[in-house]
């Protein structure tokens, strides 16, 4: 495992899911956490897990579709641990329901874009000049395989996606000399709440989906949070504007 002793480690979405799996990857690598999440108590449920486990954490609220929101969470972590090292900008939401295009209404793209675009620019927007001030940092941006491929009936989710994939390249140039290294995470089906819940709703549909899957099987959230601890590390030292698939196959095939 990479040791991240000393790191201070930005994680949002971290109540839930990949992000929660990666709070605690960080924390069990030696990570000190800034949680933000949306849900107020699931951040502090994180926070207050790694510190009951003898790590350093902190929670902050913020829907960071929202002006301000993540400024303000950058600086709230800055103001509490002096430095970010590490970012993972995991906070992201999937189309509301699935429609073709001419039938999205207008309100439920622009949710999706502010959430998975904005959002996601805005974080690093705070967070690198915090980087540049001492010419190091790594930063992860949750995109999806659906930044490399398309699936019907979801085209907000999927631009959206891959917007994120190529803020992550373009910011990935600017800053490649200047010690930050800015990749993105593309995970496949991930075993999740929200693919929990599809599964209890469907199970034969749930199998046939799994069954698409070259592995054979969802991913676990467990697995993407590797993958995102290994890109924030010195072993990821040379690696910057990857997109690293985490999708059991699925985009190989």
């Amino acid at each position: 495992m990479p040791d991240l002793t000393g790191k201070i480690a930005f994680i949002t979405g971290g109540g839930s899911g990949i992000g929660l799996a990666t709070v605690r990857a960080f924390a069990a690598a030696g990570a000190a956490i800034a949680v933000i999440d949306i849900n107020p108590t699931s951040a502090e449920a994180a926070a207050e897990a790694v510190r009951a486990a003898g790590g350093d954490a902190i929670a902050i609220a913020a829907d960071l579709a929202q002006d301000g929101a993540a400024e303000t969470a950058v600086a709230r972590t800055v103001a509490h641990f002096g430095q970010i090292d590490c970012a993972f900008n995991n906070a992201g939401i999937g189309s509301p329901a699935a429609r073709p295009l001419a039938e999205i209404p207008d309100h439920e793209f622009d949710q999706v874009i502010a959430t998975n675009v904005r959002g996601v620019f805005l974080c690093m927007k705070y967070q690198i000049p915090h980087m540049l001030a001492r010419r190091q940092g790594a930063i992860v941006n949750t995109a999806s395989m659906g930044a490399l491929i398309a699936t019907a009936k979801a085209a907000g989710y999927i631009a959206s996606k891959h917007a994120v994939l190529g803020l992550t390249r373009s910011a990935a140039l600017d800053y490649a000399r200047l010690g930050i290294r800015i990749n993105a995470v593309c995970p496949g089906i991930i075993s999740t709440p929200m693919s929990a819940r599809f599964s209890a709703a469907d199970p034969a549909r749930a199998d046939a989906v799994a069954a698409t899957i070259p592995a054979g099987r969802f991913g676990t959230a467990e697995e993407v949070a590797q993958t995102v601890l290994f890109l924030c590390s010195d072993a990821a030292s040379y690696i910057t504007g990857a997109a690293y698939t985490v999708d059991g196959g699925y985009t190989a095939a």
